[in-house]
């Protein structure tokens, strides 16, 4: 599993430069890893020019399987956003996790919203889950 924290994510607000994406099957050895990354950006300078109440976007089209492990995850950050004062906004949601977060009543914790399927290749920070180290990305 593959979770990044990129910039010029097609459809984001470029006043937003907070964004992440999830790819790849979502274990639960990864979850804390993948919170500790947006709590690092949110403490950084694109999270202190964040609006309060604004949105931070997480990219989950390239997810394999998703499970209630994923589930798990989105509830994590969605927390991990609530507390800085920011909210979780999910992109290209597939139709398999969307409906495990309306079973758990997630849907209407955190925004789920259709983008575009293109992925942008812009410059981003991954954090490859098998070895736990960062590798910048272009």
């Amino acid at each position: 599993m593959i979770f990044a924290r990129r910039s010029g994510l097609p459809g984001v607000d470029a006043e937003n430069p907070i964004a992440l994406t999830v790819t790849g099957r979502v274990s639960r050895a990864v979850v804390p890893d993948l919170c500790a990354e947006l709590e690092r950006a949110l403490a950084g300078p694109g999270g202190a020019a964040l609006a309060p109440g604004a949105a931070v976007d997480c990219d989950v089209g390239g997810v394999i399987r998703p499970d209630l492990t994923l589930v798990e995850a989105v509830a994590r950050l969605g927390l991990v956003a609530r507390r800085s004062g920011r909210t979780l906004r999910l992109r290209r949601v597939p139709p398999e996790l969307r409906s495990l977060l309306d079973l758990v009543g997630l849907a209407d914790v955190v925004s789920l919203e259709e983008g575009p399927e293109g992925a942008d290749t812009g410059d981003r920070t991954v954090i490859d889950a098998a070895s736990g180290g960062a590798v910048p990305r272009t």
